[in-house]
């Protein structure tokens, strides 16, 4: 889990207020308590730059110096409205995204929610920085905020990853890959299946550092991964009866699946969640597939499961992977 206090200092409800100081004690003290300790890892957060005075982004470009290692976590460029509003509390800086580089927040490991209205230049500096862009196509689609521009992300090489938002309509990340397919046919690109499953997982997981433990099966990994069952609804057994490729199995999953077809979630190993038994998938792993005191793999699964990977349904991107039962 990546989490972190949120920081505001001005432009929000009084109860929820802190101080630059204050946010800054609070922090290093929460950084020193969670990051790195088992599964946890700490991310400073401001909100997003309309809820933070220039002190408060300087305390937290502070922190960042301090601790190399933190992620950070913030919005930037989502809708039209709110650029003009930044733009009215930081005169001076170029645009939405230079307030942050200015305070030395753009680096490896932090990571932006949306970058809808971003120029060329923007891209570069995530490019060079190697901050992510964390694309949520729910929230984006339901707000009216824009599109995300895949082809000239793709272009600038800089780190791309899927998210959910608190804006969105879906936690589910086999919605978010449905609505980002939609969001790039919007704006003339086309995602392939392999593609969206790869950005939702292991890009992910790569981009955030993590891939050495979470985002794969491959061995050593963290067992944290959930089984997709393939019959789950009529409309999905309908369909993938006539898949002839992994790539069409994925894209019927992308489309037309929900959270109907989770089977079932395991965390560290440990099944966490299952769904009712009148579904047709079943997990069978190798008795010793499994390192139980680590939740690690020994070995990666292999022979009737397809393999894939899935986010897990976290507001920010933290990766799992899938097993996807063949037929």
């Amino acid at each position: 889990m990546v989490a972190g206090k949120v920081l505001m200092d001005r432009n929000c409800p009084e109860f929820l207020r802190d101080t630059a100081q204050s946010g800054y004690d609070d922090s290093d003290e929460l950084i020193a308590r969670w990051h790195g300790r088992g599964r946890q890892h700490y991310a400073l957060t401001p909100r997003f730059a309309p809820t933070s005075t220039e002190a408060q982004l300087e305390a937290c470009g502070a922190l960042a110096q301090k601790h190399h290692d933190v992620f950070i976590q913030s919005h930037v460029a989502e809708n039209t409205d709110e650029i003009k509003w930044v733009e009215s509390l930081f005169p001076g800086h170029r645009n939405y995204l230079d307030i942050y580089d200015h305070y030395g927040l753009l680096s490896r490991r932090a990571v932006y929610g949306h970058c809808i209205y971003l120029d060329d230049r923007d891209r570069e500096r995530m490019a060079e920085t190697g901050a992510v862009a964390s694309h949520c196509p729910t929230s984006n689609l339901f707000l009216g905020s824009g599109l995300f521009d895949f082809e000239k992300a793709s272009a600038s090489n800089m780190p791309v990853a899927l998210a959910t938002d608190g804006g969105g309509t879906s936690f589910s990340m086999l919605q978010t890959i449905n609505e980002a397919h939609k969001v790039a046919r919007l704006t003339g690109h086309h995602l392939t299946a392999t593609q969206m499953f790869w950005l939702a997982t292991t890009g992910a997981a790569r981009v955030l550092e993590l891939d050495d433990k979470i985002g794969t099966l491959a061995a050593g990994s963290e067992a944290d991964f959930v089984v997709l069952d393939p019959n789950a609804t009529p409309l999905l057994s309908r369909r993938m009866a006539r898949t002839e490729s992994l790539e069409e199995l994925l894209f019927a999953f992308a489309l037309l699946g929900d959270d109907r077809a989770v089977f079932e979630t395991y965390a560290a190993g440990k099944r966490v969640h299952a769904r009712d038994k009148r579904g047709t998938a079943k997990l069978e792993l190798a008795p010793d597939a499994l390192s139980p005191k680590i939740g690690r793999w020994n070995e990666r699964p292999a022979g009737r499961f397809f393999v894939a990977s899935n986010l897990s349904p976290a507001v920010r991107p933290a990766a799992r992977a899938v097993l996807l039962q063949s037929r």
